[in-house]
């Protein structure tokens, strides 16, 4: 009746994977890598893998990973994003927002749906549901 998932299998999750070509929207990944870190606005029309650090606001069109040991010092806007990294700044997804076990949010939050895994923490206002999302989107 019931089924015993793994750890490991229950954190390879298709929301935290790397896309390997183009999504169902066509659209494709880019990868921001461990190391490198980028001072200013950053914009990117399809989606967005971050492994690195990113201080200025960020807005990605589609989807928003944020990898463990990344981290965002700025706002961030996006449709969907699924964040393992810390984030210093307030945070804005139109549709789901995904807080895995290693997210660290210092901000204020705004999304559509959001799921928060354990051990994820975040420390501002959660604003939850249809409004939230589009009101600052």
């Amino acid at each position: 009746m019931f089924s015993s998932i793994s750890k490991d299998k229950k954190n390879s999750s298709p929301s935290t994977t790397l896309p390997t070509g183009p999504d169902k929207d066509g659209a494709q990944t880019t990868v921001i890598a461990k190391g490198t870190v980028i001072e200013g606005k950053f914009a990117c029309s399809d989606n967005v893998r971050l492994d690195g650090a990113i201080h200025g606001e960020v807005k990605v069109d589609k989807r928003f990973v944020m990898g463990e040991g990344s981290h965002v010092k700025g706002n961030i806007h996006a449709r969907d994003a699924a964040i393992k990294g810390k984030i210093n700044g307030d945070v804005f997804v139109q549709e789901a927002l995904h807080l895995l076990e290693t997210a660290v949010i210092e901000g204020n939050i705004s999304a559509k749906t959001m799921v928060v895994d354990e051990g994820a923490r975040y420390n501002g206002s959660c604003k939850i549901g249809e409004s939230a999302a589009s009101a600052k989107n």
